[in-house]
């Protein structure tokens, strides 16, 4: 397996390795024996096509999954680390909750995220030269963000729009990224032209709307920038990404009520 042209960093990389240990832990145990391929559960047998051998079927397919990406993920962890991954980046799903009306929250979660339409936005054009698996996206460094969520395995979203407390219309942020190992979802704005004052003036108030509705910048959302002095790089996105998603593993003071 050549994973040398692979790198997930570090605490998420780890996240990533426990994250799999865990479900695997919490799964029973499947089998598939005989020439009848039939489904072996402890001291139990059942066929493929009744109802408890379709049940634990899907189990096994999931658990494959999930032994495949472990196997990786730790072929990446010896070639990249040292030692055995980092204990503290414990999975678990962490509530974070956005506000999308005067007293009304959501929780951020797989349900939120699944709800969300992708490239939604059509307030603006856009160029066939920056398409990507079936999107096209405004900017070289745009695409080249969603190259990198694919390739990381990270689902999002393009574009949705999302209601926000305090906001006549909904807006779009750039992507939504769904946190699988947290259960729990992070927006992503790119930004580009910074030295302009209309983009600034843009920005400021983006940034306004997002912590009005809850949101922490670092945690909840991250920001990147593009601009002639300071080109973008996908590896500060990377290590921004990584600070994002191991500071939402800390955070100890979630909401009783849900």
């Amino acid at each position: 397996m050549d994973i040398s042209n692979k790198y997930i960093p570090r605490e998420y990389l780890a996240l990533k390795i426990n994250y799999c240990k865990k479900r695997l832990a919490e799964l029973p145990e499947v089998k598939m024996y005989g020439s009848d391929k039939r489904i072996v559960v402890g001291n139990h047998r059942y066929m493929q096509n009744s109802k408890e051998g379709r049940k634990y079927n899907s189990i096994l397919l999931l658990r494959n999954g999930l032994e495949r990406k472990l196997q990786l993920y730790n072929a990446i962890w010896d070639f990249s680390f040292k030692g055995s991954p980092l204990p503290e980046c414990v999975p678990g799903r962490v509530i974070r909750l956005l506000s999308v009306d005067y007293g009304k929250q959501v929780i951020m979660d797989k349900v939120f995220f699944d709800s969300l339409s992708n490239d939604d936005n059509t307030k603006h054009p856009k160029y066939s030269n920056y398409f990507f698996n079936g999107i096209h996206y405004r900017s070289a460094a745009e695409r080249d963000i969603a190259i990198l969520y694919t390739n990381l395995g990270i689902p999002f979203k393009y574009e949705p729009s999302i209601k926000l407390a305090g906001l006549p219309k909904p807006i779009n942020p750039d992507f939504v990224l769904y946190i699988e190992e947290l259960d729990t979802c992070k927006f992503h704005e790119h930004l580009g032209l910074k030295e302009s004052s209309d983009y600034l003036r843009v920005t400021k108030i983006k940034y306004g709307n997002y912590t009005n509705a809850g949101l922490i910048p670092d945690i909840d959302i991250l920001f990147t920038h593009d601009t002639e002095e300071m080109p973008f790089d996908i590896r500060y996105l990377l290590a921004k990404l990584n600070s994002c998603i191991y500071g939402s593993s800390l955070i100890t003071n979630l909401p009783k009520t849900c």
